[in-house]
């Protein structure tokens, strides 16, 4: 997985992959109201904020001066309002989506993929001690159900889905599907593939 930051595609920030993610999941019947909705998203709104410091975290020392306390401002607000903990240092690829707000906590040496999907009350933690001692690598296309935990220096594949209250602390191999079991169960290899059109 590559390691992900603010960075130019195309000549479009990354944030735009983000909001596209939220204004296409709205359920709103107009455009306008499919902006307005993404742009008001709690997720969304922690996603700029995260944005902003890395993107303030590469800049001189004269702008990381006047602009890093805004960050650290904007940032407390995100977890004291909507309860969303997303450490600067953690990297997370384009196409981040929070689908629901609340509890939501990420390890500063978190590496997240691209098109990642995380629900409400999911930890993607560090594990203190052992062989396990980090935090996770997450892989492209993945979804965590709410209540999940990843926990430790371990990887997810891409295109996994993780259910609602599962407790991983073990790699994840790519297409996997894993249930509550009751840490957790792998119950599919290819259930979650992608179907070629």
């Amino acid at each position: 997985m590559r390691r992900h930051a603010l960075r130019y595609r195309k000549g479009q920030l990354v944030i735009k992959s983000d909001f596209i993610r939220y204004f296409e999941t709205s359920t709103s019947d107009t455009k306008l109201k499919k902006t307005t909705s993404a742009l008001l998203a709690p997720g969304f709104r922690a996603m700029v904020v995260y944005r902003f410091g890395k993107w303030v975290e590469r800049k001189n020392r004269i702008f990381k001066i006047f602009l890093l306390p805004v960050y650290f401002f904007l940032n407390q607000r995100v977890k004291i309002k909507w309860g969303i903990q997303i450490p600067l240092g953690c990297e997370i690829g384009e196409g981040f989506y929070i689908g629901h707000f609340g509890g939501i906590t990420i390890a500063a040496d978190a590496k997240i993929g691209k098109n990642v999907n995380i629900s409400q009350l999911v930890t993607i933690g560090e594990a203190g001690r052992g062989k396990r001692a980090g935090a996770p690598q997450i892989g492209d296309d993945v979804y965590i159900g709410a209540g999940a935990k990843v926990i430790g220096k371990i990887k997810v594949g891409d295109n996994v889905k993780i259910g609602a209250n599962a407790v991983v602390y073990k790699d994840i191999p790519p297409d996997a599907v894993v249930v509550n079991y009751p840490g957790f169960k792998i119950i599919s290899y290819e259930g979650n593939r992608k179907k070629e059109v």
